[in-house]
């Protein structure tokens, strides 16, 4: 097994990633993430992300009510960290491209070249339409279409003495944005559709994937892998996981059933409605939905052997190249993970670097 990428979900949004009142609830505060990061580092995990959020979703739990912005939130982390890297969130719908050259450009010097840029489209109509800047005639491919010409643009400003350009969504004119990052930034990139895959393998060095099935995330990730490969590039792909670790697999499962009981409905249902869903049909659906649903993403249980063990065996089905992890309770999950999983993982790898390498020493 070659080297797998494990990161952080970092929780700049109130609550974290449990729509739950009886699951652990992470505050949007500076001082919990910058403990989480720098956990995350000296734990081993390879890099921390922040998303960009900008209106929660109410309920009980008043899910990602409060949140904090990603690019300065880890700017203060390039700072609090040496090693691990720094990706943050840019909304191309929302921030011009010479605007985010030059912050991500700063942020590469901060972090001394551990910068990502995770360059999202804005696709959650409500966040948008409370600063009146949301375009509801836009499509699907037509936001794509903006993101790769934004993308273009800033990868032109990172590396051109000044930039002219009169696009379907930017104009740039003698534009300069210096001094130019060396080296780049690292592109991250989200999303399973077929515009969205495109981008990734264009421009994107990691591409973060969803899916309904292992065989179906298997499928995507050689889809990307194959795109790129055709560009002449190479692009990592991921995927997000919840770890609820316990010290049996009893009390893990018993741990995720307790999250479950609490799932806070009506921001489950708002959630929803913000991705385009009829309210009817959005409330209906969390009023039906399990207690499985307070995770937003997939999730493993059980004691560190069996989060091992699966963690394994996601990676090795789905053919990904590293996971970014998320914990309901992130100082504490972290720790054990840290402990326990983690090294499990690396003397996998190790053994099976191992085999390979006296397999081609025989060989040849």
């Amino acid at each position: 097994m070659q080297h797998k990428d494990y990161g952080v979900f970092l929780p700049n949004a109130a609550g974290g990633w449990m729509i739950s009142s009886t699951a652990p609830y992470p505050p949007a505060s500076y001082d919990y993430n910058k403990q989480v990061a720098q956990l995350a580092e000296g734990i081993g995990l390879d890099f921390i992300m922040a998303m960009a959020k900008w209106r929660g979703f109410g309920g009980a739990t008043d899910h990602w009510g409060e949140t904090l912005e990603s690019m300065t939130m880890m700017a203060g982390l390039a700072e609090a960290t040496e090693r691990v890297k720094i990706w943050a969130t840019v909304h191309a719908n929302m921030q011009n491209p010479a605007f985010a050259a030059k912050v991500f450009t700063t942020l590469q010097q901060i972090s001394d070249g551990r910068a990502g840029m995770n360059i999202v489209n804005g696709a959650y109509a409500d966040e948008f339409i409370q600063m009146g800047i949301w375009d509801a005639e836009m499509s699907h491919a037509a936001r794509y279409r903006m993101t790769e010409e934004w993308t273009q643009a800033v990868l032109r400003l990172w590396s051109e003495p000044s930039v002219t350009m009169n696009g379907e969504f930017f104009t740039l004119t003698d534009c300069e944005s210096r001094p130019h990052p060396d080296p780049r930034p690292t592109i991250i990139s989200a999303g399973r559709s077929e515009p969205g895959r495109a981008f990734q393998a264009k421009y994107a060095d990691g591409a973060f994937l969803g899916a309904e099935t292992l065989d179906e995330m298997r499928d995507l990730s050689r889809d990307v892998h194959e795109r790129a490969a055709s560009e002449g590039r190479e692009v990592r792909t991921y995927s997000m996981l919840t770890i609820v670790q316990g010290e049996t697999d009893a009390a893990a499962e018993a741990l995720a059933i307790r999250y479950g009981e609490g799932i806070d409905r009506e921001a489950l249902g708002n959630m929803r409605r913000s991705w385009g869903w009829d309210p009817a049909r959005a409330l209906s659906w969390a009023q039906g939905a399990k207690g499985e649903e307070a995770f937003q993403t997939p999730y493993v249980t059980g004691s560190a052997d069996t989060v091992t063990e699966r963690v394994l065996s996601i990676l090795e089905t789905a053919e990904l190249d590293g996971l970014m992890l998320i914990f309901p309770d992130y100082l504490e999950g972290l720790q054990s993970f840290g402990e326990s999983v983690l090294p499990a993982l690396r003397a996998v790898e190790l053994a099976d670097s191992t085999e390979l390498a006296d397999s081609t020493e025989l060989v040849t």
